[in-house]
């Protein structure tokens, strides 16, 4: 994965992250992991979209769709949607 210095966060993509049950805390957990990471071709037009799979502190398998942003020098991760994976869903 690319390196980063931490997650941006705002009320818009805390407030959409949030729609599908997954917290703030196994996103952040994913992203001290080492989460399998692609580029999301599908939703990269106007901006670098990529996903990121792997597994929380409890186990549960994650998805998450985010974006690069830098401020003042420093590359931050900003997520833009998260999915816990369905039991029987693939496994990472």
């Amino acid at each position: 994965m690319e390196m980063f210095s931490g997650l941006d966060w705002d009320d818009g993509n805390r407030t959409k992250c949030q729609k599908h049950g997954v917290s703030i805390e196994e996103i952040e957990q994913l992203f001290r992991t080492a989460p399998f990471v692609g580029r999301d071709e599908t939703h990269s037009e106007l901006e670098d979209r990529f996903i990121a799979v792997g597994r929380t502190g409890a186990g549960r398998s994650l998805l998450v769709i985010y974006t690069l942003r830098s401020r003042d020098g420093v590359e931050l991760v900003r997520p833009v949607s998260a999915l816990h994976a369905p039991k029987g869903g693939p496994v990472v």
